[in-house]
């Protein structure tokens, strides 16, 4: 239990602002850059001279995003632009690669930031599949599978390690993951308790990030997931009654964006930890519970196998989309 408290009281963030240095020529993309973590993953990242690319479905929220980042910035920053995707509609995430790559030749960060917790049971995406899985899981795979030039591109150029693609997970899986962490077949007949989609998803980006790790570790390319840490986002649109609850526990988002900055460029993220498990506020995990740990090995190396398994089904789901 001391692990899931250092998680719920982290310590003094160790990695802070101060310590990231210019990110000029450097190209990132944030799926819901706009609101809570993401907004302030994208300020830091102007302020530090990056190129960003906010991802989402509201031209409006990213433009009024954009403004409210360029003012906060003093002395001037790097560059900000919108990238319309919906990530509940896998049809919109190939136009929105292509729009990326008329523009940029690489790509040296992918934060899939962007999630949904816990809507009205019964809620769908377009193609059908539960919205939780969709948008935290699905959406994000196929993204980052049709980008994958991009960060090669990225990763040649540059120290191995510090091309990286990163998801969010949640200290829920954790705390009310099954164990084993997925039972596959939540995934054909899916469940009433959306607690338990949410769960699954969010265990979901902890598994598609140990596999990626290890397709794109020979490309000198890091994936890794994170608990960001709970903090006062609209993630909890649908549940407000949670949110009340948890209150005591809230932090400001901007010490939650500590830790996805940590994941996406600290130096202590290396290959040697790829595939990783991250926490508040900027620390590698040695705690994961040993059976999610189990359920990212192969059988040939005493494990479930559902990791990869669970990154077949999304490469099932959305092969029709790439």
């Amino acid at each position: 239990m001391g692990a899931q408290w250092s998680q719920f009281f982290p310590p003094t963030p160790t990695f802070t602002v101060a310590d990231i240095g210019s990110q000029e020529g450097r190209v990132f993309l944030v799926t819901g850059g706009y609101s809570g973590i993401g907004f302030e993953l994208a300020k830091v990242l102007y302020q530090k001279k990056g190129r960003v690319y906010i991802a989402g479905r509201s031209e409006s929220k990213a433009h009024q995003a954009i403004k409210a980042i360029q003012e906060s910035a003093t002395d001037g920053g790097g560059s900000l632009e919108f990238l319309y995707l919906d990530l509940e509609d896998l049809t919109t995430i190939k136009s929105a690669v292509h729009e990326f790559a008329a523009k940029e030749p690489k790509l040296d960060v992918l934060w899939n930031n962007a999630g949904v917790s816990q809507p009205p049971a019964g809620s769908v995406s377009k193609q059908g599949f539960e919205l939780q899985l969709a948008v935290n899981c699905l959406g994000p795979y196929l993204l980052t599978q049709l980008l994958l030039p991009h960060l090669r591109a990225a990763s040649a150029s540059v120290i191995p390690g510090s091309t990286r693609v990163l998801w969010t997970s949640s200290q829920f899986v954790e705390l009310g993951a099954p164990q084993g962490g997925i039972v596959m077949s939540d995934l054909r007949e899916t469940p009433k308790d959306q607690a338990r989609n949410y769960a699954n998803s969010k265990t979901g980006n902890i598994f598609l990030a140990t596999e990626c790790a290890k397709r794109l570790g020979p490309d000198g390319i890091v994936a890794a997931s994170y608990n960001p840490g709970a903090s006062t986002t609209n993630l909890f649109r649908h549940t407000p009654w949670m949110g009340m609850i948890a209150r005591p526990l809230m932090y400001q988002p901007r010490l939650a964006a500590l830790t996805t900055l940590y994941a996406g460029l600290s130096e202590d993220i290396t290959l040697e930890r790829n595939g990783c498990y991250i926490v508040p506020w900027g620390r590698v995990s040695q705690n994961l519970r040993q059976d999610l740990q189990n359920a990212t090995k192969s059988p040939g190396e005493g494990g479930t196998g559902t990791a990869a398994e669970f990154w077949a089904f999304c490469e099932e789901k959305t092969r029709d989309y790439a």
